[in-house]
C-alpha cells in the first residue's frame, strides 16, 4: 500500500471528501456506492447511518501513525485492519480519492 501523506494532510481531508461527493464508488468487496455530505457527516447510498468527519480523521491519523512511522511493522494493509466505524467505506473512499494506492486493487470511476 502507497499512502500520500504528501499530499493529503488532517487539514485538507475533508475538503477532498466533499469535492468527491456523489461520485461512485467501491468497497473493495465491489460493492457499488455514492455519498452524500451533511454537515460533518458523510451517508452512503448503501447505509441507513453515517459515518462522521471525525471518524474519517482517526483514520487518518491511525494511518499516518502506521505507514509514515519508522521502524515498526506496518501493520493496516486493508479496511478491518482500519479498526473504525464503517471501515470499509472509509477505505474505499480513501482509495478513491487517491490517498492510498492498493497493488492489487484499482478504485475504478463509475457511472450512476
Amino acid at each position: 500500500m502507497i499512502f500520500h501523506s504528501e499530499t493529503f494532510t488532517l487539514e485538507n481531508l475533508w475538503d477532498k471528501i466533499v469535492a468527491r461527493e456523489g461520485t461512485g464508488f467501491r468497497t473493495k468487496k465491489g460493492l457499488p456506492f455514492t455519498y452524500t455530505i451533511k454537515g460533518g457527516e458523510l451517508f452512503t447510498d448503501r447505509r441507513e447511518r453515517s459515518i462522521t468527519r471525525s471518524t474519517f480523521e482517526k483514520a487518518y491519523e491511525k494511518l499516518f501513525r502506521d505507514q509514515v512511522g519508522e521502524g515498526a511493522p506496518k501493520k493496516i494493509v486493508g479496511p478491518k485492519t482500519l479498526n473504525v466505524y464503517g471501515a470499509p467505506y472509509v477505505w474505499a473512499v480513501f482509495t478513491g480519492i487517491g490517498m492510498i494506492e492498493e497493488e492489487l486493487y484499482i478504485q475504478e470511476e463509475m457511472q450512476f
